[in-house]
């Protein structure tokens, strides 16, 4: 924890200064309702709940929290709430040329509480949204999509996965949507992934990794890895990027200066861009487990709208700290959107 209020504490005072709505999509779990009472007593956000009012509230005492509805927090019951007719009309006009009939929607939209949130945020109701405490994450990322889009100009979302390690914090991409990114994906999913580690107050130093060490194999992963390489340092002059390289190569500089003493890249890569999700999402989950790392994340890059998706296996803190980073985003939006 104190690692981690360490990485978060620039994160953290952003957000207080410039709280958001915040949506939590899983409103009656009872680790959503731990972290909203963090977020409440830290003055993050102003959470608005989609769940049913009677659950969350008994929950709430019996958890022994202090939230109060209106007060605290605000709530959207999916079973009776005023504004369903506008969520799944609105919803319909959006996926109608999707398949999605009118019966489908006022399903969806009855049932879909990852819908519902992302509708929220469409009509401005909300500014931000977290979903994903439970379910698979394509299955939460589909719906977010479908409803609010990528941002303009993106060719393709990516999830950026953080570790806290006793030799440092270290940001792996992309660790949870692209499975076979091209040299263009490469490209963008690392220079939105330079931007966050930005905000975190950390300077990005790029690594991109493959089974080959500076052309030491001729294979067509290893080409796009050194080709996007090339692209990035043209793009992102101001950035040390480096690749394509051994993971220990770019963790280890004395190694690297002796394999390849012209190397762009200074001391050690902080982020680490794979060649295949299977690559990125095995480092992450072996790395996370072996090195005792605290996670942060996944952060999601490139959509429409300030939102984010977590996993199954979060904790009540890992909640709190992908609060902040909500808030933060929209804050971040909003600001883009002003100027």
């Amino acid at each position: 924890m104190f690692r981690s209020g360490m990485l978060m504490k620039p994160i953290y005072e952003r957000a207080k200064r410039h709280p958001k709505r915040l949506v939590y999509t899983e409103g009656e779990s009872r680790r959503v309702l731990r972290a909203v009472q963090v977020v409440v007593d830290e003055g993050l956000a102003r959470p608005i709940l989609i769940g049913r009012p009677d659950v969350i509230e008994a929950r709430v005492e019996k958890l022994g929290l202090r939230l109060q509805v209106n007060r605290d927090y605000d709530i959207c019951n999916p079973e009776d709430d005023p504004r369903y007719e506008d969520y799944w009309r609105t919803f319909h006009k959006i996926t109608e040329r999707k398949g999605v009939s009118p019966d489908a929607a006022r399903t969806i939209v009855r049932t879909n509480t990852t819908v519902i949130a992302a509708l929220m945020v469409y009509r401005g109701e909300a500014d931000t949204m977290i979903c994903g405490t439970y379910g698979q994450y394509t299955w939460h990322l589909k719906y977010i999509l479908d409803v609010l889009g990528m941002a303009k100009g993106v060719r393709d979302v990516s999830a950026l996965s953080t570790l806290i390690l006793p030799k440092g914090t270290f940001f792996f991409c992309d660790t949870h949507v692209s499975q076979n990114p091209g040299v263009d994906e490469l490209v963008e999913m690392t220079e939105m992934a330079c931007k966050a580690v930005k905000r975190f107050g950390e300077v990005p130093k790029v690594a991109l990794l493959s089974h080959s060490n500076f052309g030491s194999t001729d294979s067509e992963s290893a080409r796009k890895m050194a080709e996007a390489t090339g692209i990035l340092r043209k793009t992102q002059p101001d950035i040390e990027i480096e690749g394509e390289m051994h993971a220990d190569t770019a963790l280890n500089e004395e190694l690297r200066m002796r394999i390849f003493p012209n190397s762009r890249l200074s001391g050690q890569a902080n982020l680490l861009i794979f060649p295949t999700l299977d690559a990125a999402n095995s480092a992450f989950n072996l790395v996370k487990v072996l090195g005792e790392g605290i996670s942060i994340g996944p952060i999601l890059l490139g959509a429409a709208k300030p939102v984010h998706i977590v996993t199954p296996s979060i904790t009540v803190r890992g909640l709190v700290n992908m609060s902040a980073v909500c808030v933060v985003d929209a804050h971040v939006d909003s600001k883009k959107r002003k100027d």
